[in-house]
């Protein structure tokens, strides 16, 4: 965020090998030990409106799932709206963030990938998983990243296109179990309700149908899947 705000050009991006107050969404601590995952911010400078910016996270979930399944031969589910999970365990979180800049808005994009176990502690095995563990194999970090970036440029690309946002979406919905028929429980930090996902709205938006058949928009909050709960949209 210094340097976006001091300037930095569009691509500039930081690599660390450890994190000592990583965090995720709603200020969440994220575990970050040396060298047992990748962690790095990218500054990006939009030209397209404002009001796609939301779908950043979701062409980045797409990236992070090209470069597991191309470089890793890992096939990863999305988690709306930012984590990639496999066997519904967290592999990797996004956090897109608008900095305001002389210059103008500007998009600090921050990815952080468990790639072995010991990126997080013992106690969250049921929740959290990493690539060695599932691909069952070792892979280095820095060929991970270039990898990546590689793939997120040509995903931005794509989402700077005039039918980008469109096609965002639609390459979201197909990547994800998330997307449609997932009976899910959400959290808005306002209100908890339960209810069956029915695709992406334009923006990005999450869209839920409750039991009473209303179609609710999720566009902030926590969305948790249940195996449980029976109910009828």
């Amino acid at each position: 965020m210094r340097q976006a705000k001091s300037g930095a050009p569009e691509g500039l991006c930081i690599f660390a090998r450890e994190q000592t107050h990583g965090r995720g969404r709603q200020e969440r601590v994220w575990v970050s030990p040396r060298d047992a995952g990748l962690y790095f911010s990218v500054v990006l400078r939009p030209q397209f409106v404002v009001s796609s910016w939301p779908l950043i996270t979701l062409m980045t979930a797409l990236a992070v799932c090209d470069t597991l399944r191309d470089s890793c031969d890992l096939q990863a589910d999305i988690k709306w709206p930012n984590d990639i999970v496999a066997g519904e365990r967290k592999l990797c979180g996004i956090l897109a963030e608008t900095v305001e800049t002389e210059a103008g808005l500007v998009c600090v994009l921050g990815i952080g990938i468990n790639i072995t176990s010991a990126a997080f502690p013992a106690e969250l095995n049921d929740l959290a998983t990493s690539i060695s563990a599932e691909a069952g194999k070792a892979f280095d970090s820095e060929d991970l990243l270039n990898a990546l970036l590689e793939q997120l440029r040509r995903r931005y690309d794509q989402l700077e296109n005039i039918d980008g946002p469109a096609s965002i979406v639609r390459d979201w919905t197909a990547a994800s179990s998330f997307a449609n028929g997932k009976l899910v429980r959400v959290d808005t930090g306002s209100e908890v309700f339960d209810g069956i996902t029915q695709g992406l709205a334009n923006d990005g938006g999450l869209r839920v149908a409750r039991s009473d058949g209303e179609i609710s928009i999720v566009r902030a909050g926590d969305v948790q899947s249940l195996r449980s709960v029976s109910i009828r949209p």
